[in-house]
C-alpha cells in the first residue's frame, strides 16, 4: 500500500471506536470496597478477561490483576501468582472466594485454571487457588497494568508507614501514593479483619483484589476502602507476607 494513501472517513472512525472500546474494557472489574464502613460490594461492570499469550505457545495467561471466574458464579481478581516447588497458585481475596471451588479464565467457564486450596475470612481476608498444570494456560509472575504493560514482581515485604506504593484496580487502573497505617482493623458484616494496612490512594467499585506493590516488591491486595476517587478516599489491603508464610509459598 502506498504510504501516501488516505484512509476513508468511515474506516478511520471505525478504527478509533474499536480502540476506545478495547481501552475501556481493560479498566473494568467486578468486586469493590466502598463506603464509611469499608466493606466490599459487587460492581455490575463487566470484568476484564485473561490475556492471550504471546510467544509462549499457550492460549491464555493469568497474571496478577486478571479476573478468574468460579462455577458458582463468583468473579475474583488475582492479586499475585505464587508457587511452591512446581505447583502454582493465585492469591485472591478470602471474602471473594468464599463458597467457590472451581475456577476458570473466562466467563463462559471453558478454560479451567484450578481449585480453591485454602481460605481465611473473617479474621484475615485471603485465599489461594491451586492452578492446574496446563499446556494451554500460563501463569506469569507479573502484574498486569493495563494497555499491554506488565510489572515484574520478584518478592514480598511488609509495608511501613510512609512507604511509596502503587495499586492496580480493575476500575481505576494504576494509582500511587503512600502507606499511612499498619495493623489496621476493618469491620465487615461477617466479622472483623485485623492486621491490614492502609494507604492514601482512592479506590472504586471493581477494584477489590487488585495488587499493591512497591517497585518489584509485592505488599498486599485491595480488600476494602472508604470514600471515592472524586472526593477522596483511602484503601485497605491484606498484607502478602503472612499469607505466603501460612501456605508456604513464594513469589517469582
Amino acid at each position: 500500500m502506498s504510504p501516501h494513501r488516505i484512509e476513508r472517513p468511515f474506516r478511520r472512525w471505525l478504527r478509533t471506536a474499536a480502540s476506545a472500546v478495547a481501552a475501556l474494557t481493560l479498566l473494568l472489574g467486578w468486586f469493590a470496597a466502598t463506603g464509611s464502613t469499608a466493606y466490599a460490594q459487587e460492581s455490575s461492570a463487566p470484568a476484564a478477561v485473561a490475556a492471550p499469550t504471546e510467544g509462549t505457545g499457550r492460549a491464555v495467561e493469568v497474571r496478577g490483576g486478571n479476573v478468574i471466574y468460579s462455577s458458582s458464579g463468583t468473579r475474583c481478581t488475582v492479586g499475585f501468582n505464587a508457587r511452591t516447588s512446581a505447583t502454582f497458585f493465585g492469591l485472591v481475596s478470602g471474602r471473594c472466594a468464599q463458597g467457590a471451588s472451581n475456577w476458570y479464565a473466562d466467563a463462559a467457564l471453558t478454560v479451567f485454571v484450578g481449585t480453591t486450596a485454602g481460605s481465611s475470612f473473617p479474621g484475615n481476608d485471603y485465599a489461594i487457588v491451586r492452578y492446574v498444570n496446563s499446556s494451554t494456560v500460563a501463569f506469569p509472575g507479573e502484574v498486569a497494568l493495563g494497555g499491554g504493560s506488565n510489572q515484574d514482581i520478584t518478592g514480598a515485604a511488609n509495608p511501613t508507614v510512609g512507604q511509596s506504593l502503587c495499586h492496580v484496580g480493575r476500575t481505576t487502573g494504576v494509582r500511587c501514593g503512600t502507606v499511612t497505617g499498619v495493623n489496621v482493623t476493618v469491620n465487615y458484616p461477617e466479622g472483623s479483619v485485623s492486621g491490614l494496612f492502609r494507604s492514601n490512594i482512592c479506590s472504586e467499585p471493581g477494584d477489590v483484589g487488585g495488587p499493591a506493590f512497591s517497585g518489584t516488591t509485592a505488599l498486599g491486595i485491595i480488600v476494602a476502602s472508604s470514600g471515592n476517587c472524586s472526593s477522596g478516599g483511602v484503601t485497605y489491603y491484606q498484607p502478602v507476607v503472612e499469607w505466603l508464610s501460612v501456605y508456604g509459598l513464594s513469589l517469582y
